[in-house]
C-alpha cells in the first residue's frame, strides 16, 4: 500500500509536469480525485480492509500526497492563468507624476550669494574642509599658545597617519579664512575672491548655533582698498539680498586676522526697526565679521608689508537663511525631515 502511495505521487508530478492548459488539468483533477474511478479515491476506499493500527498509519500518509497533489494543482492553475494573460495598458488614464527632488535650502541660498558676488566681480573658489594648523591660525596672526585660538573651538585630527608631509597637525577648518593666505600664495593684486563651505567647531548646539555649519567668506587685495570700500561692497549685497531699503552698520570688534575688525550689523527686516523678537527689540541684526585684512597676514603671503591692502568679510549661510525663509531654528536646516525640507 505504501509502495503504491508512492508511485502516485510521483505519477501525479509526472503529469502535472504535462499540463499545459486548464481543460487538461480538469482532467487530471478527474484521474486522481474523481469520486468513482479517481486513483487516489481507490487507495482510500482500499483501508477498510485493514485492521485498525494500519489503517491509521496508511490513512495519514494517504491524506498527506492528497493534500500535496491538491496544492501542486493549484499551483499549476495558477501559473497557466498567468501565462495566459496579456497585460494591457490604457493610454488614455492620466499618468502619475514623478516626486521630484530639489535644492536644499542652504545650498540655494549659497548660490544666491555667490552670484551677487560673481555679478560684483568676485571669482567663487573653494578650500580644503582638512586644514593644516598653519593655515587655520598660525598664518592668520595666530601662533602657537595664542590667546586667540579659544575664539574658536578646533576639532584636531589626532591619528598620526592623518596629518601633513611636513608632520603638522590637521584641523577641521573653523572658519574660512585660510583661503586668504592659501589664495594670496597664488595669486598677485588686484583680485576679489568668494569662498562658501562648511566650517566646524566643538561647541554646544541650540537655535542659532551648529557644530558643523555652512559659511561664505569674501575678501578684496589691492593698492589703496580701505573700510569704504567694504562698507559699500556689503550695503550693495544686502540690498540685492533683502531689499534696495535696507541699512547697515559697523561696529567695532576684534579678530586676530584683521585690524581694524568689526561686526555687520543689519537693520530688522521684519520690523524695519522699530523693535521685534527676532532683533530683541533692538531694531538690529548681526550678520557677520568683518575688517581690514592684518599686515602680519600679508606677510605669511609673502607681500611686502606696505604695498597692499584688503579687507574680507565673512557670513553664515545659515543665519541669512533664517532670515530669508523666517525660520526660527538653524538646526532644522540639518536635519534632513522632509517635511520640513519639502516646503522650499
Amino acid at each position: 500500500m505504501i509502495e503504491s502511495l508512492k508511485q502516485l505521487r510521483d505519477q501525479a508530478l509526472k503529469d502535472l509536469s504535462a499540463v499545459a492548459d486548464l481543460e487538461k488539468l480538469d482532467e487530471l483533477v478527474l484521474k486522481y480525485f474523481g469520486r468513482k474511478q479517481g486513483l487516489l479515491n481507490s487507495i482510500l476506499r482500499s483501508l477498510k480492509n485493514l485492521d485498525e493500527r494500519q489503517r491509521k498509519i496508511l490513512g495519514q500518509q494517504a491524506n498527506e500526497v492528497k493534500i500535496e497533489i491538491w496544492h501542486l494543482i493549484d499551483q499549476r492553475r495558477q501559473s497557466i492563468k498567468k501565462a495566459g494573460k496579456k497585460d494591457f495598458v490604457d493610454l488614455t488614464i492620466d499618468g502619475k507624476n514623478p516626486r521630484l527632488g530639489h535644492l536644499h535650502p542652504i545650498t540655494k541660498i549659497r548660490r544666491e550669494i555667490e552670484k551677487i558676488f560673481r555679478e560684483m566681480g568676485f571669482a567663487v573658489m573653494l578650500g580644503p574642509e582638512i586644514e593644516t594648523d598653519y593655515y587655520n591660525f598660525e598664518a592668520l596672526n595666530m601662533p602657537a599658545e595664542h590667546p586667540a585660538r579659544d575664539m574658536w573651538d578646533t576639532f584636531y585630527i589626532k591619528s598620526e597617519e592623518r596629518r601633513a608631509e611636513d608632520g603638522e597637525k590637521l584641523v577641521l577648518r573653523t572658519h574660512i579664512s585660510p583661503m586668504q593666505v592659501r589664495v594670496m600664495e597664488k595669486l598677485t593684486p588686484p583680485f576679489s575672491v568668494i569662498s562658501s563651505g562648511r566650517v566646524f567647531r566643538h561647541e554646544a548646539t541650540d537655535a542659532r548655533h551648529e557644530h558643523t555649519w555652512d559659511y561664505t567668506e569674501g575678501f578684496v587685495v589691492d593698492q589703496h582698498v580701505s573700510l569704504s570700500n567694504l562698507k559699500t561692497t556689503l550695503l550693495d549685497f544686502f540690498k540685492q539680498l533683502f531689499g534696495s531699503k535696507t541699512e547697515i552698520k559697523l561696529r567695532s570688534s576684534y579678530f586676530p586676522f584683521t585690524e581694524p575688525s568689526i561686526e555687520i550689523i543689519m537693520g530688522c527686516i521684519f520690523c524695519q526697526k522699530t523693535g521685534c523678537s527676532i532683533c530683541g527689540q533692538t531694531g538690529w541684526l548681526e550678520m557677520g565679521g568683518a575688517g581690514m585684512i592684518h599686515p602680519t597676514v600679508f606677510e605669511h603671503a609673502g607681500y611686502p608689508r606696505e604695498k597692499y591692502s584688503g579687507f574680507a568679510f565673512g557670513l553664515g549661510i545659515g543665519r541669512v537663511a533664517m532670515l530669508k525663509y523666517d525660520i526660527p531654528d538653524v538646526r532644522l536646516f540639518y536635519q534632513n525631515d522632509h517635511r520640513f525640507l519639502s516646503q522650499f
